[in-house]
């Protein structure tokens, strides 16, 4: 496993939903004055899972030099470089090309990094599919925040800026969530929306009060601290996926936590994430709590 840092790992197959990623990656990366690095894997029944090969360097094995599918593989990242400088000519990316399972090596591959950025459906995806496994797995497993890609993110031309929005629900992933939503809010120069929803909590007596209670108090500390940031909050007694997948509608990015107060410890996404990951009208990023 290798440690990076300072950078925004995409996943690029040429499929248009991994274009549509690499374009948000880049406006992020922008935003951020991030590296970007496109990430793409083959596979190769003789080669070393795992193993790491440079575009522009020297393959650590000699076999990949001529092989068929390395070799399609390098015009792919090829193909997402000039995509990029095309639109921003500026930004020179790095490519990462490695053997293995897709979700196995973005998952290694982005420790340390900032973010990681997927299509919501790879060139392998079904018709009809709304999530692929390789989205849902990167999700459920990667230990840096998670954005998939979907639906609607380009803010029209003279538009009232669509906020960010943001799920919370007092628990630990939740709050990591408030933090990066904050984070993408006033780098974006948008509203953000935070919304709580109480009805998980209907069947323990007094829990719907502490919920609400922790959630204005969270928003406070927020209001004071970016006094600039222009922040509604919405309480909902509906169910958390409905009220989310609302809110959403309207807004350009969807956070959430990786699971909420009622999930099992063993779960890496709850139901929730789950749902707003196949149906949410716009980009979604999960955010694991430490």
């Amino acid at each position: 496993m290798i440690t990076r840092g300072h950078e925004i790992i995409v996943g690029y197959d040429g499929s248009a939903g991994s274009a549509e990623a690499l374009d948000w990656a880049m406006r992020e990366a922008r935003l951020r004055h991030l590296r970007l690095t496109l990430c793409h894997t083959w596979s190769a029944g003789y080669a070393a899972a795992g193993a790491e090969a440079r575009p522009k360097g020297r393959s650590r094995a000699r076999a990949d030099a001529v092989d068929p599918e390395c070799e399609h593989a390098r015009e792919v990242l090829a193909m997402g470089t000039r995509r990029v400088q095309a639109y921003e000519p500026a930004m020179t990316p790095e490519q990462l090309l490695a053997c293995g399972p897709a979700a196995r090596v973005l998952c290694e591959q982005c420790s340390g990094s900032d973010m990681l950025v997927v299509g919501s459906r790879g060139i392998g995806g079904l018709p009809g599919l709304l999530l692929g496994s390789v989205s849902l797995q990167v999700a459920a497993h990667a230990r840096v925040p998670v954005t998939v890609v979907r639906g609607r993110w380009r803010p029209a031309a003279g538009q009232y800026p669509l906020p960010v929005v943001v799920g919370i629900d007092g628990s630990v992933g939740s709050r990591a969530a408030l933090d990066f939503a904050v984070e993408e809010a006033t780098l974006r120069d948008v509203p953000l929306v935070a919304v709580c929803a109480l009805s998980d909590a209907a069947g323990v007596f007094g829990t719907g009060r502490s919920i609400e209670a922790d959630f204005m108090t969270a928003l406070g500390k927020v209001e004071a601290d970016h006094p600039d940031l222009l922040a509604e909050k919405r309480v909902e007694q509906g169910a958390p996926r409905s009220a989310l997948l609302a809110a959403a509608s309207h807004g350009q990015l969807l956070v959430v936590g990786a699971r909420g107060r009622r999930g099992l410890p063993e779960m890496r996404l709850g139901s929730v994430s789950l749902a707003v990951l196949h149906h949410a009208p716009c980009p979604v990023t999960v955010v694991h709590g430490t």
